[in-house]
This record gives structure tokens, sequence and C-alpha cells, in this order.
């Protein structure tokens, strides 16, 4: 699976490759849910709504712990545990994706990408991605 990064990111990571800025790593990482996805602009896109819904963001801290070590061969790393977003008050909606941000609340997105199954989150239901399931790659 290769994730969007966004063109946030992008720029951010030019600038300091390729050029003198440097760029400071996140202190927070937050999972996002969309039920319409984002582009790589970071517009488009429909969150779930965190009115009487029970919803929010759950953070994945950028730390050793919670991300497996890089695989060399593809460059990717994924969740190691998993990433609960407890259980809904309100309806969600059909989640249809994920996004990556560097807050809990909005924030600059870093990159998002389609789930592998749209599923449909009713008030009593719950969201959980499974360790391992948020695989991410730069594309």
């Amino acid at each position: 699976m290769a994730n969007s990064s966004s063109y946030y990111l992008q720029g951010q990571l030019i600038a300091h490759i390729f050029r003198t800025a440097s760029f400071t790593k996140p202190t927070v990482l937050a999972v996002a849910l969309f039920t319409t996805l984002q582009n790589a602009a970071g517009t488009a896109g429909v969150e779930v709504s965190t009115s009487s819904t029970g919803y929010a963001r759950q953070t994945v801290d950028p730390l050793d712990a919670n991300w497996a070590a890089i695989v060399s061969n593809d460059g990717t790393t994924s969740n190691v545990a998993a990433i609960n977003f407890g259980t809904a008050t309100g309806n969600w909606g059909t989640v249809v994706g994920w996004g990556l941000y560097d807050a809990t609340s909005g924030g600059n997105l870093l990159m998002c990408d389609t789930l592998s199954a749209s599923k449909t989150i009713n008030t009593g239901d719950s969201f959980q991605i499974p360790a391992n399931d948020l695989t991410v790659q730069f594309s």
C-alpha cells in the first residue's frame, strides 16, 4: 500500500533535504477517520464529526514502541498496537479512509489513504485499526 503524502509534508521534506530549512519532527501523530477522503492538498475531505458522536482522533506518537522497524526492502512501517477509536455515541457515517495529522485537532495533514474496506459506524458500534494494519509508505 502506498499512502498519499500531503503537499505540506512533501514541501517540508524537500525544503529540509534540498534547501536550508529544517523540518521539525512532529511531537504528536494523530489518526483521523474520513467519510470522504482528503486529497494531497489537505482539502476536500470530510472527517467524522466530533459533535455528539464520541469520535476523536487517536494518537500514535512517533516513538519506536508505537511503530514497527522500517522494512528495508520497501521502506514501510506500521502501527505496533491496535488503534481503538472507542464506541460511537452517535452515527459516524461510512468511514472510507484515514489521515495522519501532526495535531489532535486542526494541524497539518501528513498523509492519507483509503481503508481496505469501508465501514458504516452507527451509534453503539466501535471502530479499531488492528495492529500492523495502518501501513505507512511514502509515494
